[in-house]
């Protein structure tokens, strides 16, 4: 991803954590985003982070520090409600990017905000191998029907119980996504 233009920047800037918590200003704010969108757009670790962007172990603390104060929450909401013409949605790939990387530290109610908002790219893997957790609301309201009665009342049961394991299952997504499947996605 090239990086972040003055206006996209600037668009950027209201959404983004005020200065570190001493109060100290971060003179090298727009290197750092640069940075983060540098990593999240492929499948280098930190530790390869081109010098110009700083230390990587600042740009990562400063990206763990920015997802667990909500800044991606914000922007995907943001983008949801902005015109498409916003200079946001200049930089939507690399936020939905920045979003995979975040979803580990997030957990699951990150994925079902990215769900509900419709936005599958910002997913970190296919969506019918990342958990969902809409099923496991319905699953909690599912009432159990009465025990079936007649000749083939096991199997019917049997059939039930398979159909909820399955749907458990589905809920639950795929525990450990293969690296292959993962760097395909991007």
């Amino acid at each position: 991803m090239p990086d972040l233009t003055p206006l996209q920047f600037h668009a950027l800037l209201p959404f983004i954590l005020p200065p570190s918590p001493q109060g100290r200003r971060i003179s090298d704010l727009r290197e750092r985003m640069n940075g983060i969108f540098h990593v999240a757009s492929g499948a280098d670790p930190w530790r390869c982070l081109p010098e110009r962007y700083g230390k990587p172990d600042t740009v990562c603390r400063y990206f763990r520090r920015l997802t667990q104060a909500g800044l991606w929450e914000r922007l995907l909401v943001a983008l949801k409600d902005c015109n498409p013409t916003h200079p946001l949605w200049e930089i939507a790939k690399g936020i939905f990017r920045a979003c995979r990387r975040a979803v580990r530290l997030r957990g699951l109610r990150f994925i079902m905000l990215i769900r509900r908002l419709g936005f599958i790219d910002a997913l970190n893997g296919p969506p019918d191998k990342v958990p969902n957790p809409a099923i496991f609301t319905w699953l909690k309201r599912f009432d159990m029907p009465p025990a079936p009665t007649g000749p083939r009342q096991d199997e019917i049961f049997l059939d039930i119980i398979r159909l909820l394991k399955r749907l458990h299952r589905k809920a639950g997504g795929v525990l450990r996504l293969p690296r292959a499947t993962r760097l395909a996605w991007s």
